[in-house]
């Protein structure tokens, strides 16, 4: 009997987008694009540098324009016309949203966002990619890209919580499991509820009794869709 989930988690993250074009950044040198992570993705390096931080994610922003949803993509977004999808991502990128998903919670921001750095730190769509030290938000203070840097609170984490224990299933999505607090997600799952993995590297990955599907995202997402989705429906 075909088990089709009711209200579905998925968990995303670099290897999502990667079939997109969208490269991890981090390499196996532990840089990001040539750079220390102390230099360009925590608190300390926008109060020390604010034009080497800016230049790296103005990078960032500049190639996302240039990348689409791959298939990964699109399947999640086509599955919300059957069943209750919650996609709570890692990514930055805007690639969700972009093939049709409604219901996306980012944990560590959103690259085409800038944040006021004033007291109510709004954050609010840029209107093209190149982010100024001019740049003022709608009450006159300076702007920061809009990402959760190392340091500082997710301030997602709490309400992806309760998503994941609410879920009848949930889907790991290119992800090492090894990013904290994010990995912690994977298993706030309820006991009875199936957890699947799907990554090339998922029977090497710390997943515990997850069900493992070494595939890369699109692959391995219609391969699962498959067995959990009637075919009409796909």
């Amino acid at each position: 009997m075909m088990n089709t989930p009711k209200k579905l988690v998925v968990l995303t993250g670099a290897g999502m987008s990667a079939e997109s074009g969208i490269p991890t950044f981090r390499g196996a040198d532990g840089l990001w694009e040539g750079h220390r992570v102390e230099e360009v993705a925590t608190p300390e390096a926008w109060n020390s540098n604010p034009s080497l931080v800016r230049h790296f994610y103005n990078e960032r922003r500049k190639h996302l324009m240039q990348c689409h949803p791959n298939a990964g993509h699109h399947i999640l977004a086509q599955w919300e016309q059957f069943t209750d999808v919650q996609i709570i991502t890692q990514n930055v990128d805007d690639l969700h949203e972009r093939a049709g998903s409604t219901k996306v919670l980012h944990l560590h921001g959103k690259l085409i966002n800038a944040r006021s750095t004033g007291p109510g730190a709004e954050a609010f769509a840029m209107r093209e990619w190149e982010m100024k030290s001019t740049d003022r938000c709608a009450k006159g203070f300076p702007v920061r890209p809009d990402i959760v840097w190392f340091g500082e609170d997710v301030p997602a984490m709490d309400a992806s919580i309760e998503l994941v224990q609410a879920a009848d299933c949930v889907l790991v999505i290119g992800t090492s499991l090894q990013v904290y607090p994010a990995a912690h997600l994977a298993f706030q799952a309820a006991e009875h509820v199936p957890v699947h993995v799907i990554d090339p590297e998922a029977n090497s990955l710390p997943a515990g009794n997850a069900i493992r599907w070494p595939f890369v995202a699109s692959k391995g997402l219609e391969t699962w869709g498959a067995k959990h989705f009637p075919k009409n429906l796909l």
